[in-house]
């Protein structure tokens, strides 16, 4: 459970609520649960959620981030772009992986308009991820596989931004010769030139 909630009484009633979320909103989608629902489903007081969780959002964060656990690792064979070709299909079948990928795209929408949530979601998920992507992106660039004036977050946006694009706006995954073509096209700007 995250450390930002208030102390909890009693941590089996606070993980029953979590995995209520989850259930709901794989039965009936994000938009239909309720906390009364997940209140009811769990055998607590909607009271007691709400001391522990500002929204139904809020509490469904918690779940994805015990279900997902974060981004597939960044090997290092010492090829950038094998490494990132591996990681973009792993990170790629996590997102269609039931059910977190429905869980992650309804916060998605949530946070367009909750401000709070917005911020919870990247600093909990999001922005983890991004830094072991620059992390590795600054070791290619160490290796000089990648032009070292390019800021790292940046070369982040450009391979991961069409994956985002591509899976929230057209509700498909880019198959894999789609990841390598996006790593192909985005390195052929980025590599040393000799």
């Amino acid at each position: 459970m995250s450390p930002r909630h208030p102390e909890r009484r009693s941590e089996q009633s606070a993980k029953a609520v979590v995995q209520a979320a989850l259930e709901l909103c794989q039965e009936i989608g994000y938009a239909k649960v309720s906390i009364e629902g997940i209140a009811s489903r769990a055998g607590v007081g909607k009271n007691t959620i709400y001391r522990w969780w500002p929204s139904k959002a809020a509490v469904l964060l918690d779940g994805l981030l015990e279900l997902w656990g974060g981004a597939a690792p960044f090997p290092d064979t010492g090829d950038i772009v094998a490494d990132l070709k591996a990681q973009m299909r792993a990170a790629v079948a996590s997102l269609i992986a039931d059910p977190v990928g429905l869980h992650y795209r309804a916060l998605i929408g949530e946070a367009q308009h909750d401000a709070a949530l917005a911020q919870d979601l990247h600093e909990r998920l999001i922005r983890p991820m991004v830094l072991r992507a620059n992390e590795r992106i600054e070791l290619a660039q160490r290796q000089g596989q990648i032009r070292g004036d390019l800021d790292p977050e940046l070369v982040v946006e450009l391979l991961y931004g069409p994956v985002y694009h591509h899976w929230l706006l057209t509700g498909r995954t880019p198959e894999p010769a789609r990841l390598d073509a996006i790593i192909d096209a985005t390195f052929a700007s980025m590599t040393p030139q000799g």
